[in-house]
Formats: structure tokens, sequence, C-alpha cells
């Protein structure tokens, strides 16, 4: 099997590729802008080149970053070349050469109205430009290629993906205890886990598989983003004692949840289970870990 993944710069695509590696599967990573929707025959000759079995595309506006559906804010176009008409570029190339595409989406094509976990029969009705544009990418694919798989993937965390998680620390020290979240109930996911669900995926569609449609994958147990705040304080405070003296009077304040955030970022998933046999897992040890790995690299610096 040859894969080749676009947008392997990002912290699912940094996994996916160990995982690849270790099972010595051939990957070809492109250079990041060598797809540019400035110039349509950019995505052709990659994937020509490439002569891929199949194409895992991992490519979204500021992937890899937990502030991207707030940034997209500002960055409306931005957002929209990336996550809808560079998705549908490279549909258009892999359905005229007859390539399988794995696309990650995301759960922002939900409005977070629903009161129970999103699943893939629920009608998205996206409230942020990230939602927008990334459904409009799912879109382009569904119109363009029978031989898709689009997976929506939870609240992302890991290595170089965790910038809110370090802010909420920060303000925690800095405000004595006090900090502030949304008031909103989503289903943390690790960047590891996510790329092993992929490759899974990858694998069976690897098997001639005929699977194609829209997934959900979320890690076991959602909650809400306060419960997962003193999940992350309380493990800090293992390894730092300016943290650990807070815990007494740990004050976590709730703000409103308004777009681009949604209350309800949960997702089900039963379907991907029932289809490939993936069962979700715990994040809690992949945050334990993360957190440690914050102050080994500052205690090394």
């Amino acid at each position: 099997m040859k894969v080749l993944i676009i947008g392997a710069q990002s912290g699912v695509g940094i996994e996916l590729l160990k995982l690849f590696r270790e099972r010595q599967i051939d990957c070809v990573v492109p250079e990041p802008g060598a797809i540019n929707i400035r110039d349509p025959l950019s995505a052709a000759r990659v994937i020509t080149q490439a002569s891929p079995d199949q194409v895992i595309n991992l490519a979204a506006f500021h992937a890899g970053s937990q502030l991207a559906v707030l940034d997209a804010e500002q960055h409306t176009q931005q957002c929209e070349e990336i996550n809808h008409l560079h998705t549908g570029l490279v549909a258009q190339v892999c359905d005229h050469l007859h390539v399988p595409l794995i696309h990650l989406s995301s759960v922002y094509v939900f409005g977070g109205e629903k009161k129970l976990a999103y699943n893939e029969q629920d009608p998205p009705r996206p409230s942020c430009v990230y939602g927008h544009a990334a459904l409009a990418g799912e879109q382009a694919i569904i119109s363009t290629i029978k031989q898709h798989i689009i997976i929506r993937g939870g609240w992302l965390f890991g290595p170089r993906q965790d910038e809110m998680m370090r802010q909420w620390l920060g303000e925690l020290i800095s405000g004595d205890g006090n900090v502030t979240v949304f008031r909103r109930k989503f289903a943390p996911t690790p960047v590891e886990d996510l790329a092993r669900v992929i490759l899974a995926v990858s694998l069976q569609v690897d098997c001639k598989a005929d699977v194609w449609g829209v997934y959900h994958y979320a890690s076991l147990e959602s909650l809400r983003e306060s419960e997962f705040v003193q999940q992350v304080v309380k493990f800090a405070a293992q390894h730092d004692e300016s943290v650990y003296r807070l815990l007494d009077h740990l004050n976590i304040n709730l703000g409103r949840t308004e777009p681009p955030q949604i209350a309800n970022a949960t997702l089900a998933s039963k379907k991907i289970f029932e289809t490939f046999g993936i069962k979700q897992r715990p994040w809690q040890g992949s945050l334990q870990r993360l957190v440690k790995s914050w102050y080994k690299a500052r205690n090394e610096s």
C-alpha cells in the first residue's frame, strides 16, 4: 500500500506518519503549499507523481491549533480556501484518477443545539466560519467522488496542539486560582488516538471494503469543559508547586458559549465501531502524559 498524506504537518498527521512508518507502509508527504487552489493543476501534479493507492487529506485552516475555530472568524477567505476549495480540488483529482479519499473534518459542522451526542444522521447546521467552510468541503467531496470516507473528529489535543490548555493554566496562576471557561460540553480526543482510527480505516480501505460515507470518532467519555480543566489542573499540580497551592481555592468561572464556539461538541462513535470495529479509548492517560511533557521540557531547557 502507498499513501499520500496531505497536511501531515498537523498533530494528527505527525502521529499518523509514525504509525505508518512503524508498519513500514509507504507514505508520500508533499511540501506545505504544494497544492495551491490558484494553480488547479498543482493537485493533479502532486497526486499523479505520488501515484498513491489512497489519499488522506488532513489539511485544514490552522490545522494543529486549538484556536483555529476562533482565528477563522478573522480570516474568512483563508479558511474558505483551505477547508472548502482546497478539499474540493483534491476530491476532483482523486475522482479522476480513481483514488479513494479519506478526509478529516470537524464537529463544528454542527451548531451545538442538540442535547445528546451528534450522530451521522443529524443534519449539519454550522454556526461559525470554520464550520461553514468545513461543511462546504464535505459537500464538495460527497458530490464529486464516490470512494470517500469523511471522519469528523472530537476536540483534539496533544503535543503542539495545546494552546488553549496552556492558556487555562496561565490564567489560573496569574488569577490566583481563577480561570474562565466556556459553558459547553465536548469530547476530548488525543491526536494519537485519532491517528490510530485513521490508520485502521485506511487499512480496511486498502482491503477494498465498501465502507464509503461519513463517520464520527471521539474518545471515550465526553464532559463539560470545566470538568476537563479540573483534570488538567490536577495533573499539572503533580509537577508544579504553584498550581498545587491553588487546588484548594480553584474557582472556575463559566462564560457564555457563543459562536464560534458551540454548546454541545460531542460525537457518537457507534457507526465507526459497527462498520470498522474501532473501539473508543479513554483520553485521561494521554492528557496526563501531555501535561508531564510540559514540565519535562521546562526542566530540560
